[in-house]
């Protein structure tokens, strides 16, 4: 028996790493080309700031990282020195922060000041991955950190920079959940295509589902988490909408249900972000249960939290659960256990009892 000697990411499919990012890649191109064709130049900038940042500041970790023992600074410049640390970078070392600096180029508005999305990508490239020991050895999904950290520190440049965004209504705002009269001003239509202000590459529902139906054909994402995400938030969105969230009388409940699912990252997150296989659980029940655990938390963060968005907010918090969800599903790496089923189902119950609570006003 041959044994194999590789570095991780582990990827239990017949495809490689490398495969799958490309994968990736081009499943964020139709949310890219099209926050560029909306956004023009304000799209471009960040997105090249973005992403240079966080492939140039990998290259440098990885020089420090693996800095071959007993060489100099000065035969850095030497061919002998170039040829050692070159054997140390792979092409996953630029299209893995490639990723990331797309996604979290997108999850920002256009025209957002420089400095911001400069600040935001060294953060997330370095905090969230790289002091980890880099590719495939971090807990936290880049991007999501990222992007809560230029929300907690810049939040007000931020919210400028959604004013200068060209948009499509007076309105500008982070998602149109923010804004009060979002429903009346924002048809399902406009949802659905993209025309409405937001952050670049959330807002057009049926460029996401392109996206996602791509990566899913192609099994370059794990379905289980996104599924466990999507079906968590829509039924306890359900519960929240039919328990009066969100009432209005010149918008009907079926719209202001769909509208909560359309608005916002919920899908964006859903497919870019909780099927990173690095940050993950490795069991398939893990999985279901980790999306799931996400989508909830993004519901209590709508109906009860400070900020009217909290995807990336509850991809950190699940981040830091995938290492416990792996060892209560120890055991059962390929099957579905009927306990921890009715784990999940009573923890659903559970939390559509508080967010039904919560919004009518009762024990939460």
């Amino acid at each position: 028996m041959k044994l194999l000697f590789k570095t991780s990411p582990y990827i239990r499919k017949n495809v490689s790493v490398s495969r799958m990012m490309m994968d990736v890649i081009i499943a964020l191109l139709p949310v890219t080309i099209f926050a560029i064709i909306q956004n023009k130049l304000g799209a471009i900038q960040v997105l090249l700031i973005s992403i240079l940042t966080m492939i140039f500041f990998e290259l440098i970790s990885i020089m420090l990282i693996k800095w071959p023992k007993g060489m100099k600074f000065k035969e850095l410049f030497s061919k002998e020195g170039f040829k050692k640390l070159k054997g140390q970078y792979t092409v996953n070392n630029i299209l893995a922060p490639l990723i990331s600096g797309m996604i979290f180029a997108l999850t920002l508005p256009a025209y957002c000041d420089w400095y911001v999305v400069f600040i935001g990508s060294l953060f997330g490239i370095i905090i969230g991955k790289m002091v980890f020991g880099g590719l495939g050895q971090n807990i936290f999904n880049p991007a999501a950190t990222a992007r809560v950290f230029v929300a907690i520190c810049f939040g007000a440049k931020i919210n400028e920079a959604y004013s200068l965004q060209a948009s499509y209504d007076a309105v500008a705002s982070a998602t149109p959940l923010a804004t009060n009269i979002s429903q009346s001003s924002y048809s399902l239509l406009d949802l659905f295509f993209g025309n409405v202000p937001g952050s670049m590459g959330e807002v057009s529902t049926i460029l996401i589902l392109i996206g996602a139906i791509y990566l899913f054909a192609r099994r370059s994402a794990d379905i289980r988490a996104f599924l466990g995400f999507v079906l968590s938030f829509m039924a306890l969105s359900f519960v929240a909408v039919i328990s009066g969230f969100g009432k209005s009388d010149s918008v009907s409940m079926l719209d202001t249900y769909l509208y909560q699912i359309m608005a916002g990252g919920m899908l964006f997150g859903a497919t870019f972000m909780i099927t990173d296989p690095v940050t993950s659980p490795v069991t398939k029940f893990g999985r279901v249960l980790y999306g799931a655990i996400a989508g909830s938390l993004v519901v209590l963060i709508r109906i009860s939290g400070a900020l009217p968005e909290g995807v990336v907010f509850s991809i950190l918090i699940v981040n830091m659960l995938a290492p416990t969800i792996d060892y209560l599903t120890r055991g059962h790496k390929n099957k579905y256990p009927w306990q921890g089923i009715l784990i999940l189902l009573g923890f659903l119950v559970l939390m559509g009892i508080i967010i039904s609570s919560k919004v009518m006003g009762g024990w939460f």
